[in-house]
């Protein structure tokens, strides 16, 4: 089951109101900025404000909020409860969400208010207040909003803070994700290679979308969903350059992808997408060896999410994951894609 199906699958779950699905998957609201669990008895939101999730921690990196209603963080382990805690006094007072001032809040040490609240999200405080404020700024400009405007209405104190943490997480001017960043235009391509079809688009500052499938025209139309507002134009002599080495790296890859890549995510996803990035070819590592790359050692379930959600594929070589055992774990473009693609950096 791709990803499509998999969350055409959790929608339909949500419409007939299964209050236990077979697998339990997470929904955050984009209008409202909130994450509830499946079965939440909260209003159905319109199909195009979902972004589906496989846990609350991988909502919360992504920036939204617990539900007040399902408490997505409530489960039986009692840490849930100190995690929900801190995300509402961060949610209330997000200036103040240092380390400090949460631990006397709540009357915790500081090591040990961190160590319980990263374990469970995969962030600290502080991460979770600044992707707070990253989605509050995205749902702002999504509404027409100036950047000015939508920096204060998000909680930004001044203009200087807003943009040293904007580039944390985004390599595009601000005013460029209103509207589901309307207006921008993405050179692309697709082609075909030993793995099947690939399908390669470029903005002004490097890739940003590199996708391999059974079917080109239908990789085309992941790319178009995915970037629903953006305007595409056809290939010039320079792009197809980079996509000849990307289709060369694909079937030889002795050498890393030295080309300029457009990397969009959240705080969380970006740090592990640029730990992925240093596995040598030749080499695997585990979630959990990732998410220790990484300083967060209790993130694993974390770690594998954001792996399945990079668009970069070989770029990012989220196929140097396995599981623990060394066995082959999933894979966004076929698991059968990632075996050969492994087998060929090994045989070099």
């Amino acid at each position: 089951m791709n990803d499509q199906q998999l969350n055409d699958h959790r929608w339909q779950a949500l419409c007939q109101r299964a209050r236990h699905p077979s697998e339990p998957f997470f929904y955050g609201v984009t209008t409202t900025g909130v994450v509830c669990r499946a079965g939440c008895p909260s209003r159905l939101p319109k199909r195009e404000n979902i972004r589906f999730f496989d846990s609350c921690a991988e909502a919360l990196q992504a920036g939204y909020r617990p539900c007040k209603r399902c408490q997505p963080l409530q489960e039986k382990d009692p840490r849930s409860a100190l995690a929900t805690r801190v995300c509402r006094l961060i949610e209330q007072d997000p200036d103040n969400a240092d380390l400090a001032s949460l631990a006397s809040a709540l009357g915790y040490t500081e090591a040990h208010l961190q160590k319980r609240f990263q374990t469970l999200t995969g962030l600290s405080p502080l991460e979770y207040a600044r992707a707070l404020r990253q989605q509050n700024i995205y749902r702002e400009l999504g509404r027409g909003k100036s950047t000015t405007e939508a920096l204060l209405d998000a909680g930004y104190q001044s203009s200087s803070q807003f943009y040293s943490e904007f580039k944390l997480f985004s390599s595009l001017p601000p005013g460029s994700h209103r509207q589901s960043g309307a207006g921008e235009i993405l050179t692309f391509t697709a082609a075909q290679t030993s793995l099947g079809a690939l399908v390669v688009a470029a903005s002004s500052k490097g890739l940003c979308w590199i996708s391999l499938g059974d079917d080109a025209q239908k990789e085309v139309e992941n790319l178009q969903k995915h970037f629903a507002k953006a305007e595409f134009c056809p290939p010039d002599r320079d792009f197809n350059e980079w996509v000849s080495q990307v289709i060369g790296f694909i079937d030889n890859p002795r050498h890393p992808l030295a080309l300029p890549l457009d990397i969009r995510g959240t705080i969380f996803q970006r740090q592990v997408w640029e730990a992925l990035r240093k596995v040598p070819a030749g080499q695997t590592l585990n979630y959990q060896g990732l998410a220790e790359a990484i300083g967060k050692p209790g993130a694993a379930r974390a770690v594998a999410g954001a792996c399945a959600a990079n668009v970069l594929a070989v770029a990012i070589p989220c196929h140097r994951i396995v599981r623990s055992d060394g066995s082959l774990s999933g894979y966004r473009w076929g698991v059968e894609r990632k075996a050969t693609l492994l087998d060929r950096e090994n045989s070099t």
